[in-house]
């Protein structure tokens, strides 16, 4: 079943962002990952079949493996044992929706770059340096940085985030907190990377977001998906180059080939592009649990 909009009758909509539907249910709230998919921040006309099952179980599987490190907001993501305000919503809520703990989001996204991609890689030709970060002289396009780096930016409401310095995080967040996002963020992407890797996907950078909850910090939103992540085949990476990747970049190069301004409304996309992005997430998936998309 295809998800272009999540519609539940009788249940408050709370947000609605660029994928995701928000609603309220009881203490609760209930993050609906859609099918619709977002390219320079246009949302396009065509949904992308089963991204929001990808999205959304992909997070799951990622939020049980580091519970241990870092307690995150998932209640519940079993469809059956939603609350029964959501039976008649059922088919539409299976496998990509989330019932969640109300955290207080902090207003610090929490990217670390482990490679030399995207702005980072333009930031380092300019500079030398990526957010203000060091590195060393003559580096590549794509190459492994020797640590992984944590680069904070603020989330923007409208428009694009903003760089930020871990001291300007500190300034938003507080010092205690700040240095805790920074320190969870480079365990959890250190180890995911290593686990990846081993399952045939790079994790060339990827961003998480935090909430506090009753006084704790809590790792909410998604997790390591394609939609947060840059993911890059194994066995076609190569340095001085950008790697084919597994996730939208397969729908931007499309959209750049036809020349589109960037400016609303999006074009349609050909069935050969929406099905070859379908693949690509639905095969990050299957590399990295093992297992087929419910």
């Amino acid at each position: 079943m295809i998800v272009k909009q999540a519609e539940l009758p009788g249940i408050k909509r709370v947000a609605r962002g660029k994928v995701r539907d928000i609603f309220e249910v009881d203490e609760h709230l209930l993050i609906v990952a859609t099918d619709r998919l977002s390219a320079f921040d246009v949302v396009l006309p065509d949904p992308i079949p089963d991204k929001g099952k990808v999205l959304t179980q992909l997070s799951r599987f990622w939020f049980d493996r580091f519970r241990e490190q870092v307690s995150n907001h998932v209640v519940e993501t079993d469809a059956a044992r939603f609350p029964s305000s959501l039976a008649s919503s059922r088919e539409q809520l299976e496998g990509r929706a989330m019932l969640v703990r109300k955290a207080r989001p902090l207003p610090v996204e929490c990217v670390v770059r482990g490679y030399l991609a995207g702005s980072g890689w333009n930031d380092y030709r300019k500079t030398g340096r990526v957010c203000g970060i060091e590195l060393p002289a003559g580096m590549k396009q794509a190459e492994k940085l020797p640590e992984p780096v944590f680069t904070p930016s603020t989330k923007a409401t409208a428009g694009h985030d903003e760089n930020i310095t871990q001291e300007q995080a500190a300034v938003l967040v507080g010092a205690d907190l700040a240095r805790e996002i920074r320190e969870v963020s480079l365990n959890i992407y250190r180890k995911a990377a290593e686990y990846a890797l081993g399952r045939g996907i790079i994790i060339a950078d990827t961003k998480f977001e935090f909430g506090v909850y009753d006084g704790r910090l809590m790792w909410i939103d998604e997790a390591l998906t394609p939609d947060s992540s840059r993911f890059w085949s194994v066995a076609e990476y190569q340095v001085g180059m950008s790697p084919p990747s597994f996730d939208k970049q397969f729908v931007r190069d499309y959209l750049i080939s036809i020349n589109w301004d960037r400016t609303p409304p999006a074009p349609e996309l050909p069935a050969e592009v929406i099905k070859g992005t379908s693949d690509r997430y639905r095969e990050a998936y299957r590399l990295i649990t093992g297992s087929e998309l419910a």
